[in-house]
């Protein structure tokens, strides 16, 4: 698996004008290594792949990134790079230019003896595409988030505050799991939906609110992301006309995913529905993202965005309206594009429900 990416990767080496490149992600080292620690780069030439780390994380590193010489560093990380850049007679290093720092990319140009080269988003564009084991970890994290929600539901009630419906959500997903929360959860009730990221509150939940929770699990070092809106108790005309329009935004974009498609295409629909309707200026995010080691990943689906989506590719679409004073309305599924269209992958029911 790890090989397969590495040949990928060192397939765009001579376009860039690289000798090796220097990883520095901790995403990008996870998926071209497997080492998941917090200390430590990755070396990739032509025909070698080192791992550069200290004595704290030898064992780990030895267990888990197998196909990489292993290499400690015990005082200074650069010098240690310096040394063994040196010993190949590398001249041309790329780096991950947006993942450094200006004052670490002076600190690297300076000591590095070799052509220091930006190289932008080069693993990310290969993690655009998803490999069986992902796919298979992805959709187990999506899992835990679907039986979140059917937890979560029991425990909605007037007086509870957002920000324990989230300790309660972290607690479940853990206890089924999962590392963690993927992102820090939102929980939006009330006139607090306008906000398309408020994260909880101490603000009570209250009969006649709309509550909209997005959040997800992180399993096995991938990520889920869903939102699902509820209401608390029987919901009013307008309510439900605003979540019907949501939901025909989101339920046509999600039959427009296919091969082929442009994500600036499938987020013109999902916009056109809503403006459609009379809210275009109350939808003012893109309509999804990429979805993998990291929450937010390519491809972006925005109107801007050109990309073509392929098989492989896992993606969000979660379209909203948001009305300042009033409150939100949000639903977002994970979606896997096929050879013929794409597999939803989130499972959590859609209609609105009314939690008595």
């Amino acid at each position: 698996m790890f090989r397969k990416r590495l040949s990928r990767l060192r397939e765009h080496f001579s376009q860039e004008g690289i000798d090796a490149l220097l990883i520095s992600s901790n995403s990008n080292r996870v998926y071209l290594s497997g080492f998941q620690g917090t200390s430590g780069c990755l070396i990739i030439t032509s025909d070698e792949q080192i791992l550069v780390t200290d004595f704290r994380y030898l064992n780990q590193a030895k267990s888990e990134a197998t196909d990489y010489q292993i290499v400690l560093f015990k005082t200074s990380l650069l010098e240690k790079i310096n040394d063994l850049l040196k010993e190949r007679q590398i001249q041309t290093l790329g780096f991950e230019s947006q993942h450094l720092t200006y004052e670490q990319y002076h600190k690297y140009k300076s000591q590095l003896e070799v052509d220091f080269i930006p190289v932008s988003s080069l693993v990310e564009k290969l993690r655009k595409h998803k490999d069986p084991a992902e796919i298979e970890k992805v959709k187990n994290a999506v899992s835990v988030a679907d039986k979140t929600f059917e937890h979560i539901l029991g425990f909605i009630k007037p007086g509870v505050t957002e920000r324990e419906l989230a300790a309660e959500m972290e607690y479940f997903m853990r206890k089924e799991g999962a590392g963690g929360p993927s992102f820090d959860t939102i929980i939006a009730s009330g006139f607090r939906g306008a906000l398309p990221h408020g994260t909880a509150s101490d603000r009570a939940i209250c009969p006649g609110d709309l509550i909209v929770m997005d959040y997800g699990a992180i399993l096995d070092g991938y990520c889920s992301d869903i939102t699902r809106t509820v209401v608390v108790g029987t919901a009013t005309s307008e309510q439900r006309k605003i979540y019907d329009i949501v939901l025909e935004a989101q339920t046509e974009a999600l039959g427009f995913v296919e091969p082929g498609r442009k994500c600036c295409e499938i987020d013109a629909l999902a916009r056109d529905i809503i403006a459609g309707h009379g809210f275009g200026e109350n939808f003012g995010h893109g309509l999804g993202h990429g979805v993998g080691l990291e929450v937010h990943e390519k491809p972006s689906v925005n109107p801007r965005n050109q990309d073509i989506l392929e098989p492989g590719m896992v993606i969000t679409v979660e379209p909203g309206i948001y009305i300042d004073g009033w409150g939100g309305v949000r639903i977002e599924d994970m979606v896997l594009v096929t050879d013929k269209g794409c597999e939803i992958l989130t499972q959590s029911p859609k209609e609105l429900i009314e939690v008595s």
